[in-house]
């Protein structure tokens, strides 16, 4: 059985190659939850060769992956190690053209993050962390920012694809957030915001109504980076929370006071 970080980091490479060849072309762009949620040839040929890889490699592991190749009850059964597959995160930027989008992997156990990459692949930055091992991107070790006052913070969001029909779509929280900060970014991949609050790009980032492919890698990037994880409430984060704060770890409490008040009174 090979080793799974190069494993992973050959095969987000060789993804990340096979989306660049298929950038340029014209796609063939179907929906899914929503008419704003979109889904690409390029998706899907980078999922399966992901999986394909996975399976030959690592038979015994289960794999949840976004265009559901894989197991989407891996969590719910068995203690055996579970892949999360992110194939082309920021598909709506890929489709368009717009240069913001990545691939990432992360192998998880017992819900715990184990190993993680994400993958860059127009900017050719590789990012990957092995728990307690730390961060790091292209053989350079990662640290967060060291801003501590909101007023210098540039953050990062996103908004889910149902924004229009749901209560809560982070609209009072980007409201809030927004005179508070020095500029709050909304990129339109979390693979990448992660990775951007790891390498000390970013200050923070939250988000919301995701799934846990968006955000396995980026969480133990930020982690081993030396930033902070919660969920939106400041409890221990999970792969199956619904939401996430990521920050620097300096302005964690400043951050989730303002998005607490944002959700009482948005």
């Amino acid at each position: 059985m090979p080793d799974a970080l190069e494993f992973a980091i050959d095969i987000a490479q060789e993804a990340g190659q096979l989306l660049c060849r298929l950038y340029s072309e014209r796609h063939t762009v179907q929906t899914k939850s929503s008419d704003i949620d979109l889904v690409t040839e390029a998706d899907v040929a980078s999922d399966r060769l992901i999986v394909a890889a996975i399976s030959r490699s690592f038979p015994s592991h289960r794999i949840l992956s976004e265009e559901g190749l894989g197991d989407h009850d891996a969590f719910v059964a068995g203690s055996s190690p579970v892949w999360l597959v992110d194939p082309l995160d920021g598909t709506v930027n890929y489709a368009h053209g717009y240069p913001a989008w990545g691939v990432s992997l992360a192998l998880s156990q017992a819900g715990q993050v184990l190993m993680a990459v994400t993958f860059d692949p127009l900017r050719d930055e590789i990012f990957w962390a092995r728990r307690g091992q730390g961060a790091w991107c292209n053989g350079e070790r990662l640290r967060v920012s060291d801003v501590a006052e909101m007023r210098q913070a540039l953050v990062a969001t996103g908004f889910a694809y149902k924004r229009a029909t749901l209560a809560d779509n982070n609209l009072a929280e980007f409201s809030a957030v927004m005179p508070r900060v020095q500029g709050v970014r909304r990129a339109g991949s979390a693979v990448l915001d992660l990775a951007h609050v790891a390498g000390g790009r970013l200050d923070g980032y939250w988000e919301m109504h995701l799934n846990p492919w968006d955000w396995a890698s980026g969480s133990l990037l930020v982690e081993e980076a030396g930033g902070k994880i919660t969920d939106m409430r400041d409890e221990p984060w999970s792969l199956l929370a619904g939401e996430i704060v990521a920050t620097n770890s300096h302005l964690h409490t400043e951050l989730l006071t303002h998005l607490a008040q944002a959700g009482q009174h948005g």
